[in-house]
């Protein structure tokens, strides 16, 4: 029998949303201020995935320009009824105040692959709301109830909502009901709603995204409560357990298979280095359960430990081709892995066609922009790996630079660059954000007049990564010294909730429009 081997998406793919339809799995995850908007990933095992779409691909769909670091797009879910995708979807506008613009928004599509509609606005009572599609053909929104005026976490989680969805007008309607003010853990978000053997079952996230987070469950005869806790709550949790591999196990939703099998998709981070950071952000896993007689959903190896290894379903084994590690970039759009920050890609700032077989960017805002940044970049989703690139820039000042960056957000970074100084020349220079503390740790810059081409990479080993450059692409010679990359995590500074990235940028801080043409872009990872 086959073995799922947890995490399934590894690296920055948290609040998982698992669906079913016939023969197909699908996993729906956020990507915060990352665009296009929601990641999909399809199975036909449960044991290997593939990321086959990212739905919200226009700004009409989402538009994150000036959005907060870790704001955008929180908690999807995805759900299928009578032919078509639902996608329920929060844009996070701003939330490290009393105050959180969170509007929620539904998209749906005939195929998994779309085309994806316009969206329907919601309401912006709270984040994570998700679609349940009751058998008597009714529809209801559940999200969980931001409260401002409570003065601290975790009053701020006032409970979750529950209200009908119109199809036929495509808005809420009726009353607003707080059905589950949460147990005892708290800070109660992420609901999904499930029927089953007579019961509607809540499924929450709790204690928060962190070292405490758990999956809770509660049920009701009727679809807005009361609500009984679980005797046994939570459901998973690693909260307290340091020794396990998988931490900050929970929010979670759950799928039945094709032989009636149950399975639980959760979120969980992996930590490395002494002050114990998740440099590859909040993954997903899956758990195998089963339904007790009295009810209530468990864990298959018992507890509410996450399990590294896993039984997977009786199916048929699905592997998917393993994907090339260079990318010469001869295709006519960017590869499914590469993303923009907060705003779409168009051929005014990021082209494959002015220079066929290179991507062209157009400088514009700096690395600490929260609008409009020429950023292409892939999440890091191995503890070792590295990745590369060969770059043409021509600058003719400071304020033009190209190069690569290892990136979390718009206040930490790391990043080697192609610039110009006027005592200097072109030369690389090597840069660095804490926490929007910018410093120069190169003790002497790198003049390459003359180069027409540069080539630069990074290498993450765990804990650490350490930059380097070479004239031909042969011989590499390391550059500056060896960095922290636990400060690209969730865990540095200020609670955030992505990852660290590896991508190619380009800045020109006069407006002048410099451009930079990278030949290839490269990702390999290690065991």
């Amino acid at each position: 029998m086959n073995t799922i081997s947890n995490p399934v998406l590894r690296g920055f793919n948290p609040d998982p949303s698992i669906l079913r339809v016939a023969d197909d799995y699908f996993l729906a995850t956020s990507t915060f201020e990352w665009f296009p908007g929601v990641q999909i990933h399809h199975s036909k095992d449960l044991v290997h995935w593939k990321l086959i779409t990212h739905p919200l691909s226009r700004a009409s769909q989402l538009d994150m320009v000036g959005n907060a670091d870790s704001g955008g797009i929180w908690a999807p879910c995805l759900s299928w009824h009578d032919g078509l995708f639902y996608l329920i979807y929060t844009d996070v506008k701003n939330w490290r105040r009393n105050y959180k613009e969170s509007h929620n928004y539904l998209v749906t599509a005939p195929d998994i692959m779309g085309p994806w509609s316009e969206p329907v606005y919601l309401n912006s009572s709270g984040f994570d709301a998700s679609l349940f599609h009751d058998d008597d053909g009714r529809k209801w929104l559940v999200s969980m109830l931001w409260d401002f005026r409570a003065g601290g976490v975790p009053g701020y989680f006032a409970g979750i909502l529950l209200q009908e969805f119109d199809v036929r007008t495509q808005k809420l309607t009726g009353p607003i009901r707080n059905i589950f003010k949460g147990s005892p853990i708290g800070w109660v978000e992420g609901p999904h709603l499930y029927k089953h053997n007579g019961y509607y079952y809540l499924l929450t996230a709790e204690g928060g995204t962190g070292w405490n987070h758990a999956a809770s469950m509660a049920r009701s005869k009727t679809i807005d409560g009361p609500y009984e806790i679980d005797p046994q709550n939570p459901v998973i949790t690693s909260h307290g357990k340091p020794e396990l591999e998988l931490q900050k196990a929970g929010h979670a939703s759950i799928v039945e298979t094709q032989q009636g099998d149950w399975y639980l998709a959760h979120l969980c981070s992996r930590p490395v280095g002494k002050e114990r950071r998740c440099i590859l952000g909040r993954e997903t896993a899956i758990q195998k359960c089963a339904w007790t007689n009295d009810g209530w959903l468990r864990l298959e190896a018992g507890g509410n430990s996450p399990c590294v290894s896993v039984p997977a379903p009786n199916l048929p084994d699905h592997p998917f081709e393993a994907e090339a590690a260079r990318d010469d970039f001869d295709a006519d759009k960017l590869n499914i892995n590469l993303q923009s920050l907060r705003v779409p890609t168009d051929p005014s700032w990021c082209s494959l066609t002015e220079r066929p077989g290179w991507l062209r960017l157009v400088g514009r805002e700096s690395l600490s922009s929260q609008h409009r940044q020429s950023l292409i970049a892939r999440r890091v989703q191995a503890f070792r790996c590295e990745a590369s690139t060969c770059l043409e820039f021509e600058p003719d000042t400071f304020q033009q630079m190209a190069g690569l960056t290892a990136f979390y957000d718009v206040t930490t970074h790391y990043y080697l660059y192609v610039t110009y100084d006027e005592d200097k020349g072109k030369h690389l220079n090597l840069l660095t954000l804490d926490l929007s503390d910018l410093s120069f740790p190169l003790a002497k810059i790198v003049k390459i007049d003359g180069w027409q081409r540069v080539y630069l990479k990074v290498t993450f080993n765990h804990a650490t990564l350490q930059f380097a450059f070479s004239q031909d692409g042969i011989i590499w010679q390391n550059i500056g010294p060896v960095l922290d990359a636990t400060k690209l995590s969730d865990d540095y500074g200020p609670e955030s909730f992505t990852g660290a990235f590896v991508g190619l940028c380009v800045q020109d801080l006069s407006g002048q429009r410099k451009h930079a043409d990278f030949n290839w872009f490269e990702y390999k990872e290690e065991t």
